[in-house]
């Protein structure tokens, strides 16, 4: 990690696809502050969680001031949504190479603004691998929809 470019893991989740989900971030700064955060909503997907996650996070490195972020997900829709399909649903007036309305339309214009605004490196990283930032994510994502029910 860089001197000042801040460092997060992120994570979504839900207890059934819809159903009670959650989200977390882990975000450690350059000066090594660890700042831990998670939500859960009642009635939710997977992919609104990881979204959720990330937004979050971005949201809170945006108020640090941070100068770069260096952003790991284990959910390969995140970062391939981002980093790749979302150029073509904007000319496509938000719709899928199959002409359909994107999915978490809203969500997607959320973090879309937020990562115009960052400078922002997208990794993405195999989940339930021993990957501490992730792994601590998981639990924290777990804690959250334990809290639904």
């Amino acid at each position: 990690m860089s001197n000042n470019e801040i460092t997060i893991y992120t994570d979504g989740g839900c207890l059934g696809n819809p159903g009670p989900g959650g989200w977390a971030y882990v975000l450690t700064t350059a000066s090594g502050q660890e700042v831990e955060a998670s939500g859960f909503e009642a009635d939710t997907t997977n992919n609104r969680m990881e979204l959720t996650a990330v937004i979050e996070a971005l949201k809170r490195a945006e108020a640090l001031g941070s100068a770069r972020i260096a952003l790991y997900t284990d959910s390969q829709y995140v970062k391939n949504g981002i980093t790749s399909w979302i150029r073509t649903w904007k000319v496509n007036g938000w719709r899928t190479s199959a002409r359909q309305p994107v999915k978490n339309k809203e969500y997607w214009i959320a973090l879309d603004a937020l990562a115009s605004r960052l400078a922002v490196s997208w990794h993405w990283v195999k989940g339930h691998s021993g990957i501490a930032g992730n792994e601590r994510c998981d639990i924290l994502v777990r804690e959250a929809m334990e809290q639904v029910q």
